[in-house]
């Protein structure tokens, strides 16, 4: 019964969170107030009603959240003052395309870590079960877990941007030529981004989105392009953006500059691809002269 009391107190911890969690997942029957039913025709006039609308219950253990408060912002603020600077993750978190904040991001990979560590205790109760293991070898096992949780983290906000930098570079080509197809039309800039940003589903025209509703803000089309290349750091996407804003200052026809920006970022990609081709050819054989 001494070994199975572990095992007991485990499964007695998972049955009562996995309870709390349907039964704060559960829809309340209750008649909406009064605030709940206006609260929809006055959004456009009201911040307040905005904000209650906007309002969501997302966490479904508001008391453990509570109480871990404290810890994870002090967590937070060790792994920030550890890894110095957030320039680095705050731009991987825009291009890939996350609304999370940086802080909110560390708060993630320390929860990632907390996981981890939470499984490689699991993992050694049931290994000290079988075959006893070292107190330091169990200790050195969770601490290596956490870490992994940790850069694990990281390590999935890198795939993740590299992936969205990927598929954007791939749409760059085709947006750019849709564009001069627009201005041969006898449509604007202004008018052309739009047209690709309504009318397209990539990641590429949901960035173009983004500057359309900078520029009804009041922001500048210069601008707000400028803004969205040094977010997002997109070699292809940066040269184009350049010509774009030097053609406005010296007065250039915009299609003849799109279409050769089309032209070079199709290059580009042809590089990329005999360049990547080139190495898989070279990793190919190695088996051959391992087995030779």
């Amino acid at each position: 019964m001494t070994g199975l009391a572990p095992w007991a107190v485990l499964c007695g911890l998972a049955l009562g969170l996995g309870l709390w969690l349907l039964v704060s997942l559960t829809p309340r029957l209750s008649r909406p107030n009064l605030i709940s039913r206006v609260a929809p025709y006055v959004i456009d006039v009201s911040a307040d009603a905005r904000n209650f609308l906007d309002r969501h219950t997302a966490d479904p253990l508001p008391v453990f959240g509570v109480l871990l408060d404290p810890v994870l912002s002090r967590a937070q603020r060790l792994v920030s003052a550890i890894l110095g600077g957030s320039e680095l993750t705050e731009r991987r978190l825009r291009q890939a395309g996350l609304s999370m904040s940086v802080d909110e991001f560390r708060s993630r990979q320390v929860i990632w870590a907390a996981g981890a560590a939470g499984a490689a205790i699991v993992v050694g109760i049931i290994g000290s079960a079988i075959q006893p293991l070292p107190l330091p070898a169990e200790g050195a096992f969770v601490i290596v877990a956490c870490v992994a949780g940790f850069l694990g983290r990281d390590y999935a906000l890198q795939r993740r941007a590299a992936a969205r930098a990927k598929r954007m570079s791939r749409e760059l080509p085709t947006v750019l030529e849709f564009m001069t197809l627009s201005l041969s039309a006898g449509e604007g800039i202004l008018d052309a981004i739009r047209r690709v940003s309504r009318i397209s589903h990539g990641e590429l025209a949901a960035e173009l989105a983004t500057v359309i509703g900078d520029v009804n803000t009041g922001v500048p089309l210069a601008d707000s392009l400028a803004r969205l290349s040094s977010q997002l750091q997109l070699p292809s996407l940066t040269r184009a953006i350049d010509q774009i804003t030097g053609a406005f200052e010296r007065g250039t026809p915009l299609a003849e500059v799109l279409r050769a920006q089309a032209q070079d970022a199709r290059d580009d990609a042809k590089r990329q691809l005999l360049e990547l081709s080139g190495k898989k050819e070279v990793a190919m054989l190695v088996p051959l002269n391992m087995t030779i």
